[in-house]
């Protein structure tokens, strides 16, 4: 039995258990969503014996029928992105600087290459395709530390930081399900598209092309303009730009010195085989991202790892149908996706409706939209629902990823999409009950409505879940917080929420718990929501 046709059964078995009744099952602990990876390496068994059947080694140029062939060794990436560096060698005090600064930071550098290890070889691949220069696949390093849910005070998300007029710019959809601008596929496809136009823009000159990525076209033209005015060079190292750009293109060019020779600046970087990590599927319809980690074989964290675009419990019913998945699992993943019927694809269990119940209250109950509900049930463009009948509805999943819930709580809290940070009281509802609910206490609920802890809550009535100014407030415990990258790029800082602790943010975070302590000098592991924590020692907040 050769190896995928055995990790395709075995995943294709997991598949059956998990999926085996879905249809009406209620919540389930986050510990039995997580499927175990199939082993894929055990020793070949005769079907007729207890005892392993050991394999005969061909000797020479000789081979089994039908065996699998030797694989070919892997490259480092690295090496490949060393032989690709097109801007040249630059000598300047403001690359001296940064160089110096992740040269005192080794344990930096090594994370940021251990969280690009999924991303990086896609990246390489499509700025190889289009013959850019690899200079452009580290800006990630420096936009987002490649943390594929990093928010800006600028608004700007994901691995290249679009903020949504750019993210629009480039046809980076946004909306209640999706952000296309964490979408690891798209965001690279518009980020190269951008650099290139800017490329162009600039008359070929990269440095400028990358200081316009930064702070805009417009600054770098006027800035331009402004030095011909007066009779001055024009090239990047003389123009009176913001100080954020002025230290944002040494810092790409120095990280592409080290990458370049990190013995010569006392570093090591770990290799990252130069091979795919992930593999594009089309899904055919929206799916739930629990069942579609199932399906891979991977954690429902991992999945949105991969695909931290989606930001509710599935993907967008209006697209795009897709999603990344590790290449070993891909195929199995194809075939799974075939078996599954509709409500298997979403978990949709059975509600019944009570007394108050609209078609938008109920999806707000369920985390989906009142359009999902509305197809579900064939109920047209109807927001009424008649009290006792049962309506089909998408299983809410018992948790997902604190940078989830955190990237889904941005949307809810602003604009015409804030009415879903409300909850609207139902028979039986207690104020107690609904902070349960949210994992909030009922003392803050009763803060920010102005009620009493033991108040009666009235059928209908609306009890907001954020606090003024947009505050999150409504969110799981543990690893809640924002993650915020500074305008410099060198300090990501995580705002602890009410439930979080050390531990859950560090996992968040991925990074040592002792690290966490160490630099936000803490002594034991007690924190307050509200605090600010820096993921590692930065040049100033």
């Amino acid at each position: 039995m050769n190896r995928g046709w055995r990790l395709r059964l075995n995943l294709t078995l997991i598949t059956l258990a998990a999926l085996a009744g879905c249809s009406g099952v209620p919540e389930r602990p986050q510990a039995q969503q997580e499927v175990v990876q199939a082993e894929v390496e055990a020793e070949p068994v005769h079907p007729m014996l207890s005892e392993p059947v050991p394999v005969e080694v061909p000797s020479g140029e000789e081979t089994l029928a039908g065996a699998e062939p030797e694989p070919e060794p892997v490259g480092d990436l690295l090496d490949r992105v060393r032989a690709g560096l097109k801007l040249g060698t630059h000598h300047h005090s403001r690359i001296d600087k940064e160089a110096d600064w992740f040269a005192r930071n080794p344990e930096y550098v090594e994370r940021v290459f251990q969280r690009a290890a999924p991303y990086l070889h896609y990246i390489v691949e499509e700025v190889e395709r289009r013959g850019l220069p690899l200079e452009l696949a580290l800006l990630p390093v420096i936009e987002s530390a490649f943390q594929p849910f990093a928010y800006s005070r600028a608004r700007a998300m994901g691995l290249w930081q679009f903020i949504p007029t750019t993210g629009t710019r480039f046809n980076l959809k946004q909306d209640w399900w999706y952000d296309g601008r964490r979408d690891i596929v798209a965001s690279t496809q518009a980020a190269l598209d951008y650099l290139t136009y800017l490329h162009d823009h600039f008359d070929g000159d990269w440095l400028h092309a990358i200081a316009a990525y930064n702070t805009g076209e417009g600054n770098v033209a006027r800035a331009i303009r402004r030095n011909r005015a007066e009779k001055k060079r024009v090239d990047f190292w003389n123009l009176r730009l913001p100080a954020e750009t002025r230290a944002y293109v040494p810092r790409l060019l120095a990280m592409a010195a080290i990458v370049a020779e990190p013995e010569k600046y006392g570093l090591s970087i770990e290799g990252i085989p130069d091979k795919p990590y992930f593999e594009e599927v089309e899904t055919g319809g929206q799916i739930s991202i629990e069942v579609a980690a199932e399906l891979a074989g991977i954690t429902t964290e991992q999945m949105y790892d991969l695909n931290p675009a989606y930001h509710r419990w599935a993907t967008d019913p209006t697209g795009p149908h897709r999603l990344l998945v590790p290449v070993e699992s891909a195929a199995a993943f194809r075939e799974s996706l075939l078996q599954l019927t509709p409500d298997q694809r979403l978990r949709v269990e059975r509600y019944t409706v009570r007394e108050g119940d609209t078609v938008s209250s109920i999806a707000q109950q369920f985390g989906t939209s009142p359009q999902v509900l509305r197809e579900l049930n064939q109920l047209g463009n109807a927001n009424n629902v008649v009290v006792g009948a049962e309506l089909r509805v998408p299983s809410k999943v018992s948790s997902l990823p604190a940078v989830v819930l955190q990237a889904a709580a941005r949307v809810d809290s602003r604009g015409p999409d804030a009415v879903r940070a409300v909850h609207v009281v139902r028979k039986g509802d207690t104020l107690s009950g609904i902070a349960r609910r949210y994992k909030v206490s009922v003392a803050t609920l009763a803060r920010i409505n102005g009620i009493r802890t033991d108040s009666i809550l009235r059928i209908g009535q609306r009890i907001r879940l954020h606090a003024e100014g947009g505050g999150v407030i409504a969110s799981a415990s543990g690893g809640g917080g924002e993650i915020i990258v500074s305008d410099d790029g060198q300090q990501v800082t995580y705002v602890v929420q009410r439930g979080d602790t050390l531990s859950a943010i560090a996992r968040t975070l991925k990074v040592p718990v002792s690290a966490l302590r160490s630099w936000n000098n803490l002594d034991g592991n007690l924190i307050h929501p509200g605090q600010r924590l820096v993921e590692y020692p930065g040049q100033g907040s």
